[in-house]
């Protein structure tokens, strides 16, 4: 019976670590999205640059979980626009927008709602197999 509680555990765990990391990452997304539109305060300045979650395993309750260990600007260039009255334009009258691809970041998120619901089912599986493993030994 010990076993079966701690391989359960050890399940919602993991599930329970990957639910925490996709909820990092669906705030670092709404982030994104929020300033796909923000131009640079400062003529010819740099805008808003998208953030990259970064994941890692991590040991937890007897198996392999994953954490967010950090946040990366994405080094992909700025999209540029011709706006010369624009008070963020550089002097040939070009703005800097954000490398924030608003499809790319809905897909992103949704990626990320749909592991984290497929964690969620991991732990509710877990849950329901112990309570019926319960009900076969008080029989």
């Amino acid at each position: 019976m010990a076993e079966i509680r701690s391989q359960s555990d050890a399940a919602m765990a993991v599930a329970a670590s990957a639910m925490r990391a996709q909820q990092s990452r669906m705030r670092i997304i709404a982030e994104n999205l929020a300033n796909a539109n923000s131009t640079a305060r400062t003529a010819g300045g740099d805008p808003y640059r998208r953030q990259v979650p970064v994941f890692e395993p991590r040991a937890v309750g007897g198996g392999e979980g994953v954490r967010m260990s950090r946040v990366e600007p994405d080094q992909r260039a700025f999209r540029t626009t011709y706006d010369p009255g624009h008070p963020a334009a550089d002097p040939q009258g070009y703005v800097k927008l954000p490398n924030v691809d608003s499809l790319i970041e809905a897909l992103d998120m949704k990626e990320a709602q749909r592991a984290y619901e497929a964690n969620l089912n991991v732990i509710e599986t877990a849950r329901a197999m112990e309570m019926r493993t319960l009900d076969l030994l008080k029989k």
